[in-house]
Formats: structure tokens, C-alpha cells, sequence
């Protein structure tokens, strides 16, 4: 295993935070507890930490050669776990669909879009 590259990990972070500020509008900025959006971030840090640490279980050398492992990767998380957990806890939930979906929508574009930079970096 290679080392996680930190500076690609704040990077991928703050692209996929300032996409959700694009995707939520201002419901993404802070507004209420302070505290609660400071975790939200964190734990959005930690979301790009493990991508970071996934690619560097893969190593610079595989990477290289295929380069389209950093979408795939990133990509196949968000369509696979992220996406039916929101759908799933919609249902539960009895929500509505749309709004599981447009989130879904938004990880499945921050996870293309970590991805995107951990490749660019």
C-alpha cells in the first residue's frame, strides 16, 4: 500500500462540500447548530479520507495504468451503498422519493467528483 495522499484528501473535500453548497443552495450553509454542520463536514472529510486510502491500497502504478478506477471506484460506492441507504431509509421513513433521489444525486456527483480529483492530483 502506498501512503493516502493528504493533500489530494482536502482537496477532494473541499470539492465535494462546495458542491453541495451548489446543490443545496442555502440550506448548505449554517444556519443552526454549529456544531452539527462542524460534524457534517468532518465526517465528509472522513468520506474522502477512505477514498484516499482505497487508492492508495491500489497504488500509483495500477492507477496509472487505469486511470478509470478513480471513477469507478468513487462512482461504484456512491450507486451502491450510499444511494439504496438513502432510498432505503426514504422508504422507512415514508418520504418522499424525490428527495432521497436528489440526494442520491448529489453523492453520486461529490463521489464522481473526489474521484475526478484524486485523479487530477
Amino acid at each position: 500500500m502506498g501512503p493516502v495522499d493528504w493533500i489530494a484528501v482536502a482537496l477532494a473535500w473541499l470539492v465535494a462540500a462546495l458542491l453541495g453548497v451548489a446543490f443545496y443552495g442555502k440550506r448548505a450553509t449554517p444556519r443552526g447548530n454549529l456544531v452539527l454542520h462542524a460534524v457534517a463536514a468532518l465526517l465528509l472529510f472522513v468520506s474522502a479520507a477512505m477514498l484516499g486510502h482505497m487508492f492508495a491500497r491500489v497504488g500509483e502504478a495500477t492507477l496509472a495504468a487505469k486511470p478509470w478506477l478513480y471513477f469507478m471506484m468513487a462512482g461504484g460506492l456512491a450507486l451502491t451503498f450510499i444511494g439504496p441507504a438513502l432510498f432505503i431509509t426514504a422508504v422507512r421513513r415514508e418520504e418522499p422519493i424525490g428527495k432521497a433521489l436528489f440526494d442520491w444525486g448529489y453523492w453520486l456527483a461529490a463521489y464522481l467528483a473526489m474521484g475526478a480529483t484524486f485523479w487530477l492530483v
